[in-house]
């Protein structure tokens, strides 16, 4: 069975200045690998209607599911969902169970807390969304068909993350086999690793240089979904390491 496969949009004009750094990318590719659901393609755009509703269009034909993090808070500039909602072809209009739960979690505050037009906004959806309720807002995110639009703030994209996660079509787990060695350059043993990577077509085997004060290396990993597969590539590249003079060590290097 082919794994299903995945995009990221990350959105906002704050990541593409560089105003604020992308904390997500990592968390989501790292999950989605565990689910089967390998991160195909990621896509930093920036908060410009046009922008937005194209590439939500293009890649929600193109892939099993789509994610979004950013632009869903109650500021002018928080644009995603009703660029969703354009894309979909649908209303952007309030989503009534959503501002009920909002304006009663406002009110329960210390001091009460107003539910006002810019909050308004998190409970406007698109017609026909799912919301996503998590533990850390009861403002939601939500889902419409296979695209899944969840906040920017890391704490409340991993909480969204976990509550869609089960809901997800799964595929096998994606595996890897890491070795690295001090003293090993990527220029000696570039031409035996491509030999491995064409001996094993279906893994990604990779290098990664790394610089440390207890030394200089490379690390060699192999990610695929057949574990057998990596077994014999990690052997391989364990061997072509020894072939160059170097110790193989299993794992990444010490930080």
């Amino acid at each position: 069975m082919t794994n299903p496969t995945a995009a990221l949009l990350i959105i906002g004009n704050e990541v593409l200045s560089g105003r604020t750094q992308d904390a997500n990318l990592k968390f989501i590719a790292t999950r989605l690998g565990e689910l089967g659901i390998p991160l195909r393609e990621v896509r930093v755009i920036p908060d410009v209607p046009e922008t937005i509703i194209g590439t939500v269009n293009a890649v929600r034909a193109a892939f099993t599911y789509v994610f979004t993090t950013g632009g869903i808070g109650p500021t002018h500039d928080d644009i995603t969902s009703e660029c969703v909602a354009r894309a979909f072809g649908v209303p952007w209009e309030v989503h009534e169970p959503s501002r009920a739960i909002m304006e009663a979690d406002y009110a329960r505050r210390n001091p009460p807390v107003a539910m006002n037009a810019a909050r308004l906004r998190m409970a406007t959806l698109p017609r026909g969304a799912e919301p996503i309720l998590c533990s850390e807002t009861s403002a939601p995110g939500f889902r419409m068909e296979n695209v899944f639009v969840m906040a920017g703030v890391p704490r409340i994209m991993r909480s969204m993350f976990e509550v869609i996660a089960p809901t997800l079509q799964r595929g096998t787990p994606v595996q890897s086999r890491t070795l690295h060695a001090n003293g090993l350059l990527e220029g000696q043993i570039a031409a035996a690793l491509e030999a491995v990577q064409a001996r094993h077509p279906a893994l990604d085997i990779g290098s990664y240089p790394y610089y440390r004060e207890g030394g200089n290396g490379v690390a060699l990993v192999a990610k695929g979904t057949d574990a057998a597969a990596l077994d014999a590539a990690a052997a391989e590249i364990a061997e072509l390491i020894r072939a160059d003079g170097k110790v193989p060590v299993e794992g990444e290097p010490p930080a």
